[in-house]
């Protein structure tokens, strides 16, 4: 019989559910696990009925973070932890067009809060326990960490965190804005997240969802004036789209508007 799936993949309407699923070992990452993860994200991506997704661990913890065991002697030879049909999870090497949501609970370690760095929205059960600790164990966060957690952040909070690898709360997580909200526990996290998530896919343009997002990625990558080049070309291709027109004729007659995509 073939191994359990370690990653699970769900649809609910436009939104895909992608769950972290070893609970039993926390949830921590083998290869296999981050090979199934960036298939769940090529998914989202090439999937033009999907809008959005949501990213979430089953059990009591998010991640725990890698399978050091596992995974360590393909990090040490540079291959690919990746397949060919798959994304990078930590969405370093593609400007994705569906905004994600993530949903974190029990222990978030290292790859976990790239991993939420990495999403669009953040959402952390109260009792969520972070830590950046790769530096205590003679390695550095490679998932993006030194790239957006002090983006995110502030220099100084992000360094505090990164540099000593200590544990740090929901509460210090919402001060420093690496979570947007904090939740009462991980099923009310997960809820928040959907609810999110089926707003966006539901009530906002698709076409204006994948804009900003890419135009937030030009200004981060090339700065505001580069970006700020594009914006009324953008916005006038947005007015002559059937979307854009649908929302037009939606406030003319006072009612909710009724997104395609196109």
């Amino acid at each position: 019989m073939a191994d359990s799936p370690t990653v699970t993949v769900e649809r609910d309407g436009h939104v895909l559910l992608m769950g972290l699923d070893r609970p039993d070992k926390r949830n921590a990452f083998t290869t296999t696990m981050l090979g199934e993860l960036s298939q769940a994200y090529a998914q989202l991506e090439n999937d033009d009925d999907l809008r959005a997704g949501v990213l979430f661990g089953h059990g009591e913890h998010f991640t725990g973070g890698l399978d050091m065991l596992d995974v360590a002697p393909a990090l040490a030879s540079g291959q690919s932890t990746f397949p060919d049909d798959g994304l990078d999870p930590w969405r370093l090497d593609y400007n994705w067009t569906k905004p994600v949501v993530a949903a974190a609970q029990g222990w978030c370690m290292t790859l976990g809060i790239e991993l939420l760095l990495a999403a669009d929205i953040r959402i952390a059960a109260a009792n969520t326990r972070f830590s950046q600790l790769e530096i205590k164990r003679g390695i550095y966060p490679f998932g993006g960490a030194t790239l957006r957690f002090w983006r995110e952040a502030g220099w100084g909070n992000a360094m505090r965190w990164i540099l000593t690898g200590d544990e740090f709360d929901a509460a210090e997580a919402f001060r420093i804005g690496l979570i947007q909200q904090i939740a009462t526990d991980g099923d009310d996290a997960l809820e928040r997240a959907i609810a999110l998530a089926t707003a966006i896919a539901e009530d906002s343009a698709p076409l204006g969802v994948r804009t900003i997002l890419a135009s937030a990625h030009h200004s981060r990558d090339h700065g505001n004036p580069s970006a700020a080049a594009s914006l009324v070309t953008d916005v006038t291709r947005l007015f002559a789209t059937a979307d854009g027109a649908e929302g037009i004729q939606s406030f003319a007659e006072r009612r909710k508007a009724h997104f395609t995509g196109r």
